[in-house]
């Protein structure tokens, strides 16, 4: 299943299923309003963004969230 073309990430449910959290090794979730991909992990909570369709999942080009911890 894919994002649609308004949608503010569009990547394959196949990408989101093998993409983790470079930081914690946890699962990545889409957030469509910030065109960011969410760490879901309980001590992370780093937003990493995308750019171009491209996940940028460096941890120095992340950002902490309020539901996590600063980097």
């Amino acid at each position: 299943m894919e994002s649609g073309p308004d949608d503010g990430v569009a990547l394959s449910a196949d990408l989101l299923d093998i993409l983790a959290c470079p930081r914690c090794r946890q699962r990545l979730a889409v957030d469509h309003d910030r065109g960011e991909l969410i760490c879901l992990g309980p001590e992370c909570g780093l937003a990493y963004p995308v750019r171009d369709g491209i996940p940028v999942l460096l941890v120095d080009e992340a950002r902490p969230t309020l539901a996590g911890r600063p980097a």
